[in-house]
């Protein structure tokens, strides 16, 4: 290998895995210090006044309470989630045209992690952030790493990407390039079969 492949291996795949690996630790931390020191749905601890509080839930749903006690279901969802996105920074992994939606994805599958781990091992997720101000419903760090980066991501392709972008985003392009291919391939065979077909003919008058 070239250095300036493992330069491209070390960049592209290394340190995200790495810093996928620190947005864990930092969410499953978090929760282990609200568990150890903060009562079940009891304390509220300020953050910012009585606007942002810290107080300390089990969701055994989605957001916003959503699919409650369906933790298979969101097991399995989450999978496919990492599985999928895993795919997708795979697809661009190498261009920095879309760093963005890069640095989105290693943040949404770390949030994912971070909440799986959760329901595998718990059967629900610890939540303890509560925007007490507008009575937001009381989330994580990992919601955050999750919720905000797919609006980034949303953005991104709405006003930033083009169709050809998002083709390339989605392994679209590859297949198309490979079609193309394809139907180049039999545009010369026909090619070669009609040239020989009128040598034929010319040969037999």
């Amino acid at each position: 290998m070239s250095s300036k492949t493992n330069r491209n291996v070390l960049n592209s795949y290394i340190i995200p895995v790495i810093f996928i690996i620190l947005l864990v630790v930092i969410d499953q931390l978090t929760k282990f210090i609200v568990i150890s020191r903060m009562t079940l749905q009891k304390d509220e601890i300020p953050v910012i006044g009585n606007a942002i509080v810290l107080h300390y839930i089990r969701n055994s749903g989605a957001a916003w309470g959503s699919f409650s006690n369906k933790t298979i279901f969101l097991i399995i969802i989450s999978i496919i989630l990492i599985i999928f996105l895993g795919i997708i920074y795979k697809n661009i992994a190498n261009l920095n045209k879309f760093t963005p939606i890069k640095i989105c994805i290693i943040f949404i599958i770390g949030g994912a992690i971070g909440n799986l781990i959760d329901r595998i091992r718990l059967g629900y997720v610890i939540d303890f952030i509560y925007a007490k101000f507008i009575d937001f419903p009381v989330f994580n760090f990992a919601d955050i790493c999750v919720t905000v980066c797919m609006f980034v991501i949303l953005f991104l392709c709405i006003f930033k990407y083009d169709s050809d972008d998002l083709d390339t985003i989605l392994g679209s392009d590859k297949k198309k390039k490979l079609n193309a291919d394809e139907s180049e391939e039999v545009s010369e065979k026909i090619s070669e079969e009609e040239s020989k077909q009128v040598e034929q003919e010319e040969d037999e008058r």
